[in-house]
């Protein structure tokens, strides 16, 4: 895995002089920030050596280095997923390079269910903890020391700096936001009525099928990690009803121009 990371890093570092420090990995409710880049240098992760490619409808797959407020970001147009078939390693593999390419803040964007009674549909919730419900580890295996240690520490995986100056922003401009613990399943089913309820007396706010391994690993790497996730379904009881991806997205849309405000302007701050 080592000399894969080292190739791909390598391979970037040979297209792109001065890579930037902050990476963003558009999910679902911040694709549109692309639109906010300047400056754009685009390579499409067929090109990319070692890169997986993503597979679901609404996710494009281009590495993006840019200005975002004249701030230089690298931006994943695309996430893969563990439903799709990846292993763990290959999921997290774009976060590995990052850290090789020596990014240090990661922000991350996802769709959810929510299961905290007060939410509702097009809420966004900043993410303050997770819970990783994913029936692998994207650490299982052997460590090396190059990317983190053996037994990392977890007890900040959502930096709690980023997360206060994203309330005083928000409060700032009128945008309201939830707080909650996000629950990483594997997927792709959503969750049954039951799967809610458990998920819920578990302490969980809020489920989805991504960024928990992306997460784990950028802590593993040292990198600090900021995450918002816009409720596009409820799990809460009375208010279960039918979804699509097509809905998902829908409700995506609406929130997304909030959720890009509120990275543009914590991005300005680092």
């Amino acid at each position: 895995m080592l000399s894969q990371i080292k190739e791909t890093a390598s391979y970037l570092k040979k297209r792109w002089k001065n890579i930037p420090e902050i990476g963003i990995i558009l999910g679902t409710g911040l694709g549109e920030l692309v639109n906010d880049l300047e400056d754009i240098q685009r390579i499409p992760y067929t090109e990319i050596p070692n890169f997986p490619v993503s597979t679901v409808e609404g996710h494009s797959g281009n590495l993006i280095k840019g200005l975002l407020g004249n701030v230089p970001v690298l931006v994943m147009q695309g996430r893969f997923h563990y439903y799709e078939g990846y292993s763990m390693k290959e999921v997290t593999f774009p976060v590995r390079v990052m850290k090789e390419l020596g990014v240090k803040y990661l922000f991350i964007s996802n769709a959810s269910g929510g299961m905290n009674p007060v939410f509702e549909v097009g809420d966004i919730m900043l993410i303050t903890d997770h819970i990783n419900f994913f029936p692998e580890h994207p650490l299982r295996g052997k460590n090396y020391s190059e990317l983190g240690p053996r037994f990392p520490d977890m007890s900040e995986a959502y930096s709690k700096d980023l997360i206060q100056k994203a309330l005083i922003i928000a409060e700032k401009n009128s945008i309201s936001l939830q707080q909650g613990i996000y629950v990483g399943v594997q997927g792709p089913t959503f969750e049954t009525p039951a799967e809610y309820k458990l998920f819920r007396i578990m302490g969980g706010d809020a489920v989805g099928m991504s960024t928990v391994p992306e997460v784990i690993v950028a802590n593993h790497a040292g990198i600090k990690v900021f995450a918002l996730s816009v409720i596009t379904d409820l799990g809460v009881e009375g208010k279960i009803v039918e979804i699509t991806h097509e809905e998902v997205q829908q409700a995506a849309n609406i929130a997304q121009p909030k959720m890009t405000f509120i990275v543009k302007e914590l991005i300005k701050d680092l």
